[in-house]
């Protein structure tokens, strides 16, 4: 058997998002600044940096500004397109109403923000961070966390390469390779694999509530351009999911350059009917007169899906543990009320940098970062989240009407300086679903082709691709449970929850349901490894270099 070669370096990042590049960059200037030297490297499991990065987006650049000051004149593909007007409607089936933009405190503006692809503006910091002297590794997924003999975190062992599904090796086969660190970041994103087995071993999430989530589903759309304005930002919420008891969420329509639309759909993933299908609610949200008049005349370009956290400022988790840090989603710093993470993840990553070259400037290694969780409670993106922890607790509670009012005076009063004296807390979203003779099945529409179209359609836009010979990376811890006990209790609702048809029941009319896994779907969403009742579906890493790859999501 072959041994694993190693490489050691002074802080490896795993994940070429935004916080992850962000730190990068950080730990290089100061390394510079020093007149001295830093290894640092990044292990990104997409085919190319942006490959798997999905975001709306509507970019505050806070952070950007104090990373790269000079981002606008160096050509960030982020300053094409300022913001130049905010919209937000509350739909009902054919109809809208518009929040008068004198209700919403200052900091839920746009003002000074910019909309574009996320994933080009990652494909541009990755250049920035190699000018630097940063090594990215595109296509190498960090598959297993090493520790030291005394249980700090040593780093991490990418997947090996060219395994059959039956585990046997393949003529091609490579064993992982090994990344030894003093410092190890996990930049993962939402839900990300070794994140959680990190907050499990070190129980990091012991003094924090919960995380809760949503599903983002979008698309890009070329179109009219005569209705094309660019710079205008619209969200939407109610209609249609108000049609549903007990699901929450809301959309999204961004006009981005070259006569572009960003637009996409939020479902809350604590909704409670086992029928709902946030991937239907999606294409049904589309066909709203407000929203098909946009789209009128252009054509669907991309597609994808994400989830996002949606917990706050009470559901981040403890930031380090021996020898690393949690940084950006992988920790869950988005402020939902602004749907906005970009800043506050880049901002992490700065923070967690900093800490991790004072500390190795002194010539440690390996132990607990505690300067980046004095810096994170002392910083704005603490004070920014913190402001509305309360918001999406209220609107769960008491309901799209009601719960938005009473957010709306919540942010208000904080914003005032009138700090409410509780936090409220949330519930795992696993634990939300009625049993299936306590629900009403949802009759969708079918897709026109035109404006709405089926799953399979869509994952043929994101571009995602799996070497199909491997192990399945979407592994259950008991393989009976979705048949013997998802089937008959919530009617399987992985078959409607997964927004890239991963999941079908088979047989069923001839008696002999069968659970399959089309696993070379996979848009590595991670709705299942989140919404599954039982937290039977356990999301691993698939072979390097497989999944989406987005061009300009």
């Amino acid at each position: 058997m072959s041994e694993r070669e190693s490489m050691p370096y002074d802080v490896v990042i795993v994940g070429a998002g935004p916080a992850g590049l962000s730190a990068a960059i950080r730990l290089k200037q100061m390394a510079n600044e020093k007149g001295g030297d830093l290894s640092v490297c990044i292990l990104e499991k997409g085919s190319e940096v942006g490959a798997h990065i999905l975001s709306g987006a509507v970019i505050d650049p806070r952070a950007l500004d104090e990373l790269l000051p000079d981002w606008r004149e160096q050509g960030c593909p982020m300053a094409a397109t300022p913001v130049t007007e905010n919209h937000h409607w509350t739909l009902t089936k054919t109809g809208k109403s518009e929040m008068p933009h004198f209700m919403l405190p200052p900091f839920m503006h746009n003002r000074g923000t910019y909309t574009g692809s996320l994933g080009n503006m990652c494909r541009w910091l990755a250049e920035q961070a190699e000018g630097l002297g940063v090594e990215i590794f595109p296509g190498f997924a960090a598959a297993e966390v090493l520790f030291n003999d005394d249980g700090s975190v040593k780093g991490v062992a990418t997947g090996d390469m060219g395994v059959a599904k039956d585990g046997s090796h393949k003529p091609d086969y490579q064993p992982g390779l090994e990344l030894h660190a003093k410092y190890t970041f996990f930049a993962e994103g939402v839900r990300g694999g070794l994140s959680k087995e990190l907050m499990r071993i070190f129980d990091l999430r012991a003094d924090c509530e919960p995380q809760v989530f949503g599903l983002g589903i979008k698309e890009l759309w070329d179109i009219d351009p005569a209705k094309h304005v660019p710079g205008r930002v619209i969200h939407t919420q109610g209609w249609p999911l108000s049609e549903t008891r007990g699901s929450n969420g809301g959309g999204f329509l961004y006009h981005q350059k070259d006569g572009q639309v960003a637009l996409g759909f939020v479902t809350w993933l604590n909704y409670s009917n086992p029928y709902l299908s946030p991937f239907q609610e999606m294409q049904r949200w589309k066909t709203h007169p407000a929203i098909a008049d946009i789209l009128k005349g252009g054509k669907r370009v991309s597609y994808g899906a994400r989830a996002i956290n949606d917990g706050g400022w009470q559901s981040v988790p403890k930031l380090t543990f021996p020898g690393g840090a949690l940084i950006g989603c992988s920790a869950g710093f988005l402020n939902v009320p602004r749907i906005k993470g970009t800043h506050t993840a880049m901002k992490s990553g700065m923070m967690a940098a900093e800490a991790a070259f004072e500390a190795i400037q002194a010539e440690r290694s390996a132990d607990e970062l505690t300067a980046y969780t004095t810096a994170y409670e002392n910083s704005w993106v603490y004070e920014e989240l913190r402001k509305v922890r309360n918001v999406v607790p209220l609107v769960k509670k008491y309901g799209d009407t009601v719960g938005t009012g009473l957010a709306g005076v919540n942010m208000w009063l904080e914003h005032w300086g009138i700090r409410m004296p509780y936090t409220m807390g949330h519930k795992p979203d696993h634990e939300s679903l009625w049993r299936k003779d306590q629900a009403t099945p949802i009759d969708y529409p079918k897709p026109d082709g035109e404006l709405t179209f089926d799953r399979l359609s869509s994952v043929f836009l994101s571009n995602t691709n799996h070497e199909e010979d491997q192990p399945c990376h979407l592994t259950l811890k008991d393989p009976n449970v979705p048949i013997d006990y998802n089937l008959p209790m919530y009617d399987e609702p992985a078959q409607r929850y997964c927004p890239a048809g991963v999941y079908e029941v088979v047989g069923e009319d001839e008696g002999e349901p069968k659970f399959v896994i089309n696993a070379q779907n996979c848009v590595h969403c991670k709705t299942c490894d989140i919404k599954d009742p039982t937290q039977n579906i356990n999301w691993v890493v698939p072979e390097g270099g497989g999944g989406p790859n987005y061009p300009n999501m």
